[in-house]
Parts: structure tokens; sequence; C-alpha cells
């Protein structure tokens, strides 16, 4: 084992650096015809990459390309983004937010920025229920419907389901008198009878994990606390990535994630390339696991390619070491899989949520969805105002295609005015304007063209950094 970095810089000159050269941030519209450059120089600090993307993704935007620098004491990123429909970013008030969210270390947000924000969170004094286990039809239907009989009112709901594992994250409040639940022997019962619906299908040994905790402030995104939790419940053992496989797998129509890394000696790096199908929230899912394992990113090119998505990153471990163990590989390897299939393992139909906010809003609609034969594959659940928002993912019990039949049953039963059939199974960018049919046509080229030798992505990050910014250099590692 080999010390190649590990640097240590003082906390109160890391703040100082900031306040010196605070992050600077240009919106882009000119540059390009069909996308929007978000461009950020800043001083460099530990976890500033996931923090840009996580703004960026928790506004829906979506990231098509993205160049990244950040060896020494700067980083250095740019990022193409467009709106969910392919179109650039032009509202002046959410071009604000960005600008603001980004330099969020610089001062607070406007009142006029946020009203921007589209990300639904939880209060920040509500106690949230973490929890793993096996899946299972039903779950949630269960552990809505005690919380509402302990008087608990869900803010928040998500949970994902990977393998036969599931993980989610609920967070209540007082249902009674509102606000956060703080009797101790409260929270006590609340935690009991929560274990005993988990614990009722398990069998004696089995992985589970019941938590209740009380967010402070600045606590962590609620999608990476789920990637947190899936990895601690070890899901990642059940991934069968492809490692080193090559592009024409997925031409035969593969949709498994492909991860190679290999060793720089030279620089004492690794490098990380993954190759999946695109979606929105990849480069978000990526990160997280890169971050929360303790791996740096120095370098990394991001770039879609028709359906598919093409990440090259040159990482170190956070303390300074590398180690070329064939263990270490493989772990991380299947770290990478199990963070980017999480989030579409066994996706199903698509139902929209959006309703007057009410206690027991959530016991009500998934006890329909259990009665119907309907399972639960994804939920993302929270309010925004007096409203209740999100997306319900739905299969059949045996994770299977949703009879339409049964969908219909259910819009109905539920409400129409309530419950929306979204009709798209899987993501794909809807241009709009005059562009579309260019799009399209660009897209089938590019298609076509993904078994010709490529170069590696990493030896085009130097051009394009300088290419769209004037301000931004090439920086010698």
């Amino acid at each position: 084992m080999e010390i190649i970095y590990r640097p240590y810089i003082d906390p109160e000159f890391e703040f100082l650096i900031e306040r010196i050269y605070p992050p600077w941030v240009c919106i882009d519209n000119d540059s390009y015809k069909d996308c929007t450059l978000v461009k950020v120089d800043s001083a460099n600090k530990n976890g500033i990459l996931l923090e840009m993307v996580q703004v960026l993704t928790d506004l829906d935007l979506v990231i098509s390309k993205s160049y990244i620098s950040s060896d020494g004491g700067w980083f250095m990123d740019v990022f193409h983004v467009t709106d969910q429909l392919g179109n650039k970013i032009t509202d002046e008030s959410l071009i604000l937010y960005i600008q603001q969210a980004l330099c969020a270390s610089r001062g607070g947000i406007s009142k006029e920025a946020r009203l921007a924000g589209r990300n639904v969170t939880p209060g920040l004094k509500d106690l949230a229920l973490e929890m793993t286990s096996k899946d299972r039809p039903g779950l949630v239907s269960e552990i809505s419907a005690v919380l509402v009989e302990l008087g608990c009112n869900i803010t928040t709901a998500v949970a994902w389901t990977h393998g036969t594992r599931a993980a989610s994250i609920f967070y209540v409040e007082d249902g009674l008198e509102g606000g956060p639940i703080t009797d101790p022997i409260r929270l006590a019962h609340v935690q009991e009878q929560l274990e005993n619906v988990v614990k009722a299908h398990h069998e004696e040994g089995e992985k589970r994990s019941v938590r209740l905790t009380t967010p402070a402030g600045g606590h962590t995104h609620k999608e990476r606390r789920l990637h947190q939790l899936m990895y601690a419940d070890e899901d990642y053992e059940s991934c069968r990535g492809c490692d080193g496989s090559g592009s024409s797998a997925h031409k035969k129509g593969c949709d498994r994630t492909h991860v190679n890394i290999e060793s720089c000696k030279e620089k004492g790096y690794w490098i990380v390339n993954v190759r999946s199908r695109d979606r929105p929230k990849l480069l978000f899912d990526t990160v997280c696991a890169l971050t929360d394992l303790q791996y740096v990113v120095f370098h990394a090119v991001v770039a879609s390619r028709g359906t598919l998505a093409d990440q090259e990153y040159f990482v170190r471990h956070q303390d300074g070491y590398t180690s070329n163990t064939e263990s270490q590989r493989h772990k991380l390897t299947l770290c990478l899989v199990a963070a980017i299939e999480r989030r579409i393992s066994q996706q199903g139909l698509r139902l929209d949520l959006c309703a007057k906010n009410r206690m027991g809003l959530l016991s009500d609609i998934t006890r329909v969805f259990r009665e119907n034969g309907l399972s639960m594959s994804r939920i993302e659940i929270g309010t925004r105002g007096e409203r209740a928002v999100g997306s319900i993912y739905v299969t059949d019990a045996s994770g299977d295609e949703v009879n339409p039949n049964a969908v219909e049953l259910v819009t109905k039963e539920i409400g129409e005015s309530i419950i929306a059939v979204h009709k798209s199974h899987k993501w794909a960018p809807q241009p709009s304007s005059s562009r579309a049919s260019n799009k399209i046509h660009n897209r089938r080229i590019e298609e076509e063209e993904e078994d010709r030798p490529r170069f590696s992505l990493g030896s085009l990050v130097w051009s394009h950094l300088e290419r769209l910014s004037s301000s931004f250099g090439a920086i010698k590692s």
C-alpha cells in the first residue's frame, strides 16, 4: 500500500479561502442552441461536486454532459442542462435560484429565488423513520396504517426497492397537535409497534432495521440517505454488473450497468468508467456512491450518447491511500452498479398524486393498492403548502407489468382528480418546438455510432473546459 496523496487543510483556512474567493456561477444560454451551460468556478472543498449536482437534480433538470476538474485547491465544472422537455433554462427566477443555491456559502437564498425551487422537503423538526427490510407487498400500507393509529401524520415518504430489499424514509409530525413528537415514552411506543410490523414477516436472523431520529438543521438529503441505508443493508452484494464489458453488449439490448476500473500509476488515480442506460439523476446517484465510499473525484467527464450514458472519473480515496487489491475494485464496482440501478429497480407504472393533504392520506391510498393486488416499487411523496404531491410506481404482486383494468379500478376508487396515470414507463426526453425532428435524427445517428472506436472521455476534458469558459484553464495534476 502506497501513500499518494494525503493533504491536510485546516478548517479555519478552508472557510477563509471561501470568503476570499466565493463561488462564481455563470448561466450561459448563448454558447449552445439546445442546452444551457451552468459554469461553476470555486475554491475546492470536500463534497462540493455532490452539492452542485444535488442542486440541479432537485430542480428536475437533465444533465446531458459535464466536465469536471478539482485537482489542487480549485474546483471547476461545466454542466450542460435542459428541463425535462429538452428546453433551455430561460426562467429568470429559476436562473437566479440556481446561482444563489450554488453559492449558498456566500449568503442565503432570496425570497424571489426560493419561489422557483421545486424540491419538496420535510420540515427540519419532523421525526424521521428510517427502515430497511425484506421487500414484500403491502409493507408500506401496513407501516402507514400503524402510524395513523398512533396519531402520526406523514409529511414526506420516500421508498426504493432493489432486488429483494427495501429501504424507506417517512417524515412524521404529531397528527393531533402538529409539530414534532417529543415525548420519549410515546416515541418508544411508536418504535416498538413499527418493529413488530417489520419483524412479523422476517425469519430469525434476517436483516432488518427500524430507526426513529429527529433531524437537525442540515440533515442529509433524503435520496442520498436512501443510498446510505441500502448500502448499510448490503444490497450491493446481490448485484451482477458487467465488469469491463464493451459497448457491444448494449448494442444488443443489454440494460445492465457496465463498470471498468483501471489504475493510473503515474498520477495515483483509479480510472472508473461507467456505461449505463441514460436517465434523470444518473450523475447524482453515481456521485453519491463515490462520495459515501470516500472517493474524491479529481477529474471527470460525463456524456449521454443516444439512450446510453458514459461516465469517466479519475478518483483517489479520501485518506490518500491507493490500493490495487481485487477485493476493493470488486466492491467499488458492485456499489456503483447498485447505486445506478436502485432508482429504476422494478420501476413499474408511474401514478402521479396531487391532493389536499390530510392525516391518513397515504394510508388510504396504499390500502387501495394492496386490496387490488398492486405492489409499490418506488414512492416519492411530499407536501407543498396544503397539498400532497408526488409519484408512486406500481407493479403487480410479482413485480411484473400491471393490469390496465386494475389500474383503472384503483384510479376510480381513489379519485381520478387525486391519482393520474403517467403513460410513459421509461424516461425519454420529449423535445418541443421545431428542434424535435433534428434532435431525434441526431440521436439516431449517435446510436448508430455507439460501436465505433472512441477516444477516452478523459482525454477531451481539457479542451472542453478551455473552450467553454475563457476563465477556465488547464490545471496540471
